[in-house]
């Protein structure tokens, strides 16, 4: 029975980061807070990934400078992805991530 649950959840989760408005970035980082699962931080990375608008990405940029240790986390995860080296220099220099999480590969 928990099938069609895990499925909706797959599609709602994708469906917020495809669409990668501002309320959608926060959607995934405010589950990712919520629920400290593998399943759930493997999900929203995902999601994270296909967002592409620039709200959204600006949006990951705030929880970047402004989220808890794990939203950080996958903040940088995110631009480093991405290739945005420089907000990542920015991030290490101001105390939000630490070197190992901007650089590791």
């Amino acid at each position: 029975m928990s099938q069609p649950n895990t499925l909706y959840r797959y599609d709602q989760f994708i469906a917020h980061g495809a669409s990668g408005t501002e309320e959608d970035v926060d959607f995934l980082m405010l589950e990712l807070a919520m629920i400290d699962d593998l399943a759930t931080s493997r999900l929203v990375d995902y999601s994270l990934s296909l967002v592409a608008r620039l709200e959204g990405r600006q949006r990951i940029k705030h929880y970047l400078y402004n989220g808890d240790q794990i939203q950080r986390n996958y903040a940088a995860l995110y631009f480093k992805r991405k290739g945005f080296i420089d907000l990542l220099d920015e991030a290490v220099a101001l105390g939000k991530i630490d070197r190992e999480q901007a650089y590791a590969r």
